[in-house]
């Protein structure tokens, strides 16, 4: 019968982009290059966590349609903005980050004041632009950890104070994931797969790192079907013993049978 081949060799080398990497894994048996590209890029795209700005509230608009005095971008367009900003975020709480800019000048990311759970890692975003000396934008940003994609409607159970807009968020880390199958040798056979699959992230967690969490993901997933729990019996707890029926054998008297004598009993001389 013929051999069942397990890849055994991961190469990665950095891609075009910063935060891009590529992977070729082989030699996969013949449909396994699909079928392991397709579970590692759905995994990628969907379950790896993340952390975006969820609402906003600006000091001044009181919806998105509204204009800033003395703010080139209307607030739209800063919203927008924000919607790009990337952090790594270390606690499962929601949290606020303000923005307080005045003068003539440009607004970036770098002029958000975080609290110490947060690390921006995308500084020099561009948020607004300043136009006058007398301009002042302030600024709450609410941000959290997630997953995926996150809408507006998807998230109506929040509770934001007056005048805060809430954004779709986009949580998940990878920004694309491109894989590709092509043949490779294996002895005298030619038919063997060679998956290549490029992967770009936001900046927020390499590109290594990314597609080692996908596969223990899906690793975790088939970890039921290889070892399956054992079923523990409930213990059933054993009934007290009944003092009143402790008592009333002790209380009852002892009764003795009658003597085997032939007159019934007496005297022994």
């Amino acid at each position: 019968m013929e051999t069942f081949i397990l890849p055994s060799r991961l190469n990665w080398e950095p891609g075009t982009k910063p935060n891009e990497a590529t992977f070729v894994i082989e030699p996969c048996y013949f449909g396994y290059g699909t079928t392991l590209g397709n579970a590692l890029r759905r995994v990628l795209l969907s379950s790896l966590p993340g952390a975006a700005a969820t609402a906003v509230r600006i000091e001044g608009a009181a919806h998105e349609f509204s204009a800033i005095s003395h703010v080139q971008e209307d607030v739209i367009q800063i919203l927008l903005n924000v919607k790009q900003l990337r952090m790594k975020i270390s606690s499962d709480e929601p949290i606020t980050l303000t923005l307080n800019a005045k003068g003539k000048r440009e607004v970036t990311a770098a002029d958000i004041d975080a609290p110490g759970e947060v690390e921006i890692v995308n500084p020099a975003l561009h948020i607004a632009t300043l136009t006058h000396r007398d301009a002042e934008l302030r600024m709450e940003i609410t941000a959290r950890r997630g997953r995926g994609y996150s809408t507006t409607e998807s998230r109506g159970h929040e509770r934001h104070p007056l005048g805060t807009m809430s954004i779709d968020a986009v949580f998940t880390p990878i920004r694309n994931v491109g894989f590709r199958v092509e043949n490779t040798r294996v002895g005298d056979i030619t038919n063997y797969d060679r998956l290549t699959l490029t992967v770009e992230t936001d900046g927020t967690i390499r590109p290594e790192d990314a597609v080692r969490d996908a596969a223990q993901m899906v690793i975790d997933h088939f970890r039921l079907i290889i070892e399956p729990p054992v079923p523990v019996e409930p213990e059933v707890p054993a009934a007290p013993e009944s003092e009143t029926t402790t008592e009333m054998i002790a209380s009852e008297p002892t009764v003795l049978p009658p003597d085997d004598a032939p007159n019934g009993g007496g005297e022994v001389s």
